[in-house]
């Protein structure tokens, strides 16, 4: 076992994010953890991450505000406290807080 403090937990630059602050938690250099990471992510009003795909599969959970979730296809999903989202591997979405609060996310990489 391997306690991590969010005082400890190491900010990172997400590619394609902005007006966003990323923190991983949980990981291979933080804990050893060899088969996903846990991250959190803090977005300014207006803050999100471009359209994008990656092959790894990803879990969003909502901790704080509003975070929308655009698919391939316009279609927009919106996260409220203790909403989750699964995202699949090589399946596009972009992010955007649309508010004028901040938004956070638990956000798990696998």
């Amino acid at each position: 076992m391997k306690k991590v403090s969010v005082s400890e937990a190491v900010e990172y630059v997400a590619p394609k994010h902005h007006g966003c602050t990323t923190l991983r938690l949980q990981g291979k250099d933080e804990t050893g953890i060899t088969k996903f990471t846990v991250g959190y992510s803090h977005f300014l009003p207006g803050g999100g991450a471009d359209f994008d795909a990656s092959p790894t599969e990803k879990v969003y959970f909502c901790t704080q505000g509003e975070i929308t979730v655009t698919d391939k296809d316009g279609n927009e999903i919106v996260l409220k406290p203790m909403d989750s989202i699964f995202i699949g591997a090589n399946e596009g979405r972009a992010i955007k807080n649309n508010t004028k609060f901040p938004a956070s996310m638990l956000v798990i990489i696998g």
